[in-house]
């Protein structure tokens, strides 16, 4: 899996939001807001190939939590990212 190209994190007003960034992206009309967890794990894998499992086991080595609650969590966040388009 591999985020896709021209995407963006920025944080606005406390909030991490992503959004597409030039002309290939001129109807993308949406804003992804993520949270403080989410954006960690956009931060670390934008623009790499990345996999469920390699996510989970970053949010262990960051956040100290077990691993089936991280593989849980890191499968829903990439259907999410998948189905806003930004992951493929």
């Amino acid at each position: 899996m591999k985020t896709k190209d021209g995407f963006v994190l920025r944080e606005m007003c406390g909030e991490y939001i992503i959004s597409g960034e030039g002309l290939e992206h001129i109807n993308f009309n949406k804003l992804i807001s993520l949270n403080s967890t989410a954006a960690f794990l956009w931060n670390a894998v934008a623009g790499k190939e990345f996999t469920v499992e390699g996510m989970a086991q970053m949010l262990v080595d960051e956040y100290g939590i077990d691993m089936e609650l991280a593989l849980k969590d890191s499968a829903a966040l990439c259907r999410s990212w998948m189905d806003a388009g930004i992951a493929e």
